[in-house]
């Protein structure tokens, strides 16, 4: 059974004229005729009652046109729902992010993305790069912004670089100023202070306590544990001291003063990757375009 004998047979049980059916669908009578024939001999049974002037349905046309029309339904349906993602009015994003360019980078990205396509959801999920990179291999994310290098290089990942995005010290402005006031932080400034410290697996964790190490002294920690957000809350309240990057300072700089670290400072490098044996739906694609464009 062919979709297009579906068609020509729903024409001719709707105009009841195998003539008027052909010019319907945009085929010749005789061709239709020779579908319709085809159809019965697969069914086993005649469709129509063919006599001058007069077609009428046959108790097994009868049962059959119901069926016909619902599956032309849902082909029309699948056809637009398939335009829809194509034309990007609809479809999804899944997109991961370490939680603080969740709060540094992402929103204008996002807030353009949606103007410009408003019918795709974006489904964010936030957590260290070692968490996106598995849930990437899985199949479970589009696309992630990650730190580089890797926690775990794969092979099965493309990554493309971002940007490189320099490292500052926030503490409150009612406390004293961190590296005995100067304009800049060296590193080991930091020895004696107290830092608020996020919890284990954020990248920006094992970057300050492997530069503090460096330096020679094991960072002492005011409190430790947080999400970005609980750490710049610390950090207001007077507990300690904490690095983040400068774009998360710049945008959560009410009652935070901010520091830059001496040279050569700390930085980190932000990549957008993607599984390499999997080409990101549409959606994603336009969304990496902008993300890299930015």
């Amino acid at each position: 059974m062919q979709f297009q004998q579906l068609q020509y047979f729903v024409a001719v049980a709707e105009t009841r004229h195998f003539t008027r059916a052909a010019e319907l669908v945009h085929v010749a009578q005789p061709s239709l005729s020779q579908q319709i024939k085809a159809l019965e001999r697969e069914l086993g049974a005649d469709l129509f009652r063919r006599a001058r002037g007069n077609i009428t349905l046959t108790d097994a046309g009868e049962a059959l046109l119901p069926l016909a029309r619902r599956i032309l339904a849902d082909a029309d349906t699948a056809r637009h729902e398939v335009q829809e993602v194509a034309q990007l009015r609809s479809g999804r994003v899944r997109l991961g992010a370490t939680p603080s360019l969740c709060t540094g980078l992402l929103p204008d990205v996002l807030r353009a993305f949606h103007d410009r396509y408003p019918g795709v959801r974006l489904l964010i999920e936030e957590g260290g790069s070692h968490d996106l990179v598995r849930e990437l291999a899985r199949g479970a994310l589009d696309l992630a912004l990650v730190v580089l290098p890797l926690p775990t290089p794969s092979p099965a990942l493309t990554t493309v670089e971002l940007l490189r995005e320099d490292l500052v010290v926030v503490s409150s402005p009612d406390a004293p100023r961190p590296g005995r006031g100067r304009r800049a932080v060296r590193i080991a400034d930091l020895e004696g202070e107290r830092l608020v410290m996020f919890r284990h697996g954020y990248d920006l964790r094992e970057l300050t306590v492997a530069a503090c190490r460096a330096e020679g002294f094991e960072p002492e920690f005011a409190v430790e544990g947080g999400e970005m957000d609980a750490v710049l809350g610390f950090v207001r309240a007077g507990l300690g001291v904490a690095v983040v990057p400068r774009m998360v300072a710049a945008r959560s700089g009410l009652g935070l003063r901010v520091t830059p670290l001496a040279r050569p400072g700390l930085h980190r490098t932000i990549a957008l990757a993607h599984r390499s044996d999997v080409a990101p739906p549409r959606a994603a694609r336009e969304l990496q375009g902008m993300l890299l464009e930015r």
